[in-house]
């Protein structure tokens, strides 16, 4: 289904002030995803790979990922959006294959936190919860992102082959794109100009957000259809019974259920009551569990819609559930840490 057909159809069938919302979504997500692309064909095209893996190959070469994965991990520092656009592009090329995609996902974890050190846990959370409580839930986020990126880097190196210099295999006279080393895949008008390499990325960026966009407004669609007609607060009623088991206060519960909900309101609702009923690591024990719940919102209403629309439902599902797996198997480690005696 093409993007105007599909745009047709559901405005028959959703409210227009949702589908507003949800196209503006798209377009923001569509925008950082554009820019990864981008940036990926022009650093292969123009060899910035080679200066970019002398800061990466730390990371990538221990996981046995190529060196143009190193450009697409550190561009998540800056977004995380670009970051797995990148990643989408070297799959798509062929550069990476479906386990070493995982790997290389999984190793963007910590970098996708880091963002959001500098524009949200330092600006925001900190001076809402105080220095000590604000530290300690932003180190216990850090320790479990840079966790998962360790794993990751484990992952690689015990699943993943070294990658093969394919320049090495190729008989003499062969350029490494295929082609016949008389400029451009053969062309004998010689090697392209900087313009026309610029313009191969660009329209290879737009190709790409073709197939992309259609998936991404449909999903996003009916998971905002979906999240409006239900009432999310009725399934924080777990809560009690697992801050129960934990032995936190009787307040956790409540302030689980606003957490899961919206992380700095729920920062705001425990704040008062650090130091009585809270202790530091109770209040961090608390908004991690609260972390699960509002992890698990989100990933059915932003994490599944993106994954599956850049990755496609058959690779996206097995990205979500990775992403899954290791958050709660590490903030399940985090709480005993905190809780333990």
């Amino acid at each position: 289904m093409t993007l105007p057909a599909a745009l047709v159809t559901l405005q028959t069938t959703v409210p227009l002030d949702l589908l507003v919302s949800v196209l503006r979504r798209v377009l923001y997500i569509l925008v950082f995803i554009g820019i990864g692309l981008t940036l990926a064909n022009l650093a292969v095209e123009f060899g910035l790979v080679e200066y970019v893996a002398v800061l990466s190959r730390p990371l990538t070469a221990p996981a046995n990922l190529p060196d143009e994965v190193g450009t697409a991990i550190l561009s998540t520092a800056a977004s995380p959006t670009a970051g797995y656009g990148m990643l989408a592009e070297f799959r798509e090329e062929g550069i990476l294959g479906d386990r070493a995609t995982l790997v290389a996902v999984t190793i963007n974890t910590f970098f996708g936190f880091v963002q959001h050190i500098f524009t949200f846990y330092v600006p925001v959370l900190i001076p809402i919860l105080g220095l000590r409580v604000g530290l300690l839930y932003v180190g216990s986020r850090a320790a479990i992102s840079l966790a998962i990126t360790l794993t990751g880097i484990v992952a690689g190196a015990v699943l993943l082959s070294p990658p093969s210099d394919a320049s090495e295999e190729l008989p003499d006279g062969v350029a490494s794109d295929g082609g016949s080393g008389i400029g451009d895949g053969g062309d004998e008008d010689g090697p392209r100009t900087r313009r026309e390499t610029v313009v191969d990325a660009l329209l290879s960026t737009r190709d790409k957000l073709r197939d992309i966009a259609p998936r991404l407004v449909l999903v996003y669609t009916f998971v905002a259809v979906l999240t409006a007609s239900v009432d999310i607060s009725a399934f924080t009623v777990v809560a009690e019974p697992v801050t129960g088991l934990l032995g936190l206060p009787g307040e956790a519960a409540a302030v689980v259920a606003v957490f899961a909900i919206d992380t700095t309101s729920g920062a705001a609702f425990i704040a008062p009551m650090l130091g009585d009923p809270f202790t530091p690591e109770t209040a961090v024990a608390t908004m991690l569990v609260g972390g699960i719940v509002s992890f698990a919102f989100s990933t059915f209403k932003r994490s599944i819609p993106f994954q599956f629309g850049i990755w496609g439902p058959e690779f996206g599902t097995k990205v979500v559930v990775v992403n899954t797996v290791l958050k709660v198997v590490f903030i399940a480690a985090t709480l005993a840490v905190l809780l333990v005696p």
